[in-house]
């Protein structure tokens, strides 16, 4: 069994000061074996707003891994955007834009979907998917197969942004070479389903962690326990008016053949034990 905590969207510089300490404090109290972030550390890509997410990154006592996202390149300054887009993220963050992490139960694969000439839309090509192909050969059946994105590679009918550049090839792509899970983030929204045109793979959003602009929804993020052919999506969230992150709600899949299996949505029970 292994259990991933998936964050995104912490936009560092537009972020909710209050719930820094608590969302640190109950990453390394839950102890996952590994956190992936997604993408957005920043809102403007500035040198504070960068030593704000290393300040982050430090404090957990726990195996990360992570990619960038959109806001991760300086939008007000051109020169660096295009010359020199990642060398905050690599001296803050890490050197490797797609790093990857693997154990005998679990591959994951990091994939950097954002490009010069397509900042906010993002996209991924031929090259980047024969690479994560190739990073999941020979391990069918005996690992579950993860890549993790900054931009989603489907928008449900109400998301009025453009999907990103490629997404509809690389989601067909991911369902041959044999990925299970896909993490993004990028909307600040929620979800947890199969892909509607790929149902051999698992949909994993996360919302935003830290950020101010939630759309409606509160601020969270995902805990996913793995083990053996079932995943359970685990949403933990924090309200407006609060600065504790609870879990709220608890999606069960498991992989039949080729296809997921819904199991069911449960959530937490209310009522204090011993009261009725």
């Amino acid at each position: 069994m292994r259990r991933i905590l998936h964050i995104s969207d912490l936009h560092f510089g537009r972020d909710r000061p209050e719930l820094l300490r608590p969302l640190i404090a109950m990453i390394n109290r839950l102890a996952p074996d590994l956190v992936a972030v997604s993408g957005d550390f920043t809102q403007r890509a500035r040198l504070g707003q960068y030593r704000a997410a290393r300040a982050f990154l430090s404090q957990l006592a726990v195996p990360w891994l992570a990619v960038p996202g959109n806001h991760d390149t300086p939008l007000d300054n051109l020169f660096v955007r295009f010359l020199r887009p990642w060398d905050r993220y690599r001296h803050y963050i890490h050197p490797e834009l797609e790093p990857s992490w693997e154990d005998e139960e679990v591959a994951i694969v990091g994939i950097n979907t954002v490009n010069n000439w397509s900042w906010q839309r993002g996209r991924i090509g031929r090259r980047t998917m024969r690479r994560v192909c190739r990073a999941f050969d020979g391990n069918a059946g005996r690992r579950m197969h993860i890549a993790m994105l900054h931009h989603p590679l489907e928008h449900s009918p109400t998301v009025e942004k453009r999907l990103m550049r490629g997404a509809r090839g690389a989601l067909e792509r991911m369902g041959d070479c044999g990925a299970d899970i896909v993490l993004s983030g990028h909307l600040h929204t929620w979800h947890a389903r199969p892909f509607a045109d790929e149902a051999g793979v698992l949909f994993v959003q996360a919302g935003t962690g830290l950020s101010t602009r939630v759309r409606g929804e509160p601020n969270d993020f995902n805990l996913l326990t793995i083990d053996g052919p079932r995943v359970a999506v685990e949403q933990w969230t924090a309200a407006a008016e609060s600065t504790n992150f609870a879990p709220t709600r608890t999606v069960r899949f498991v992989k039949v053949g080729s296809a997921w299996r819904d199991e069911g949505t449960s959530t937490p029970d209310p009522t204090p034990t011993g009261q009725a």
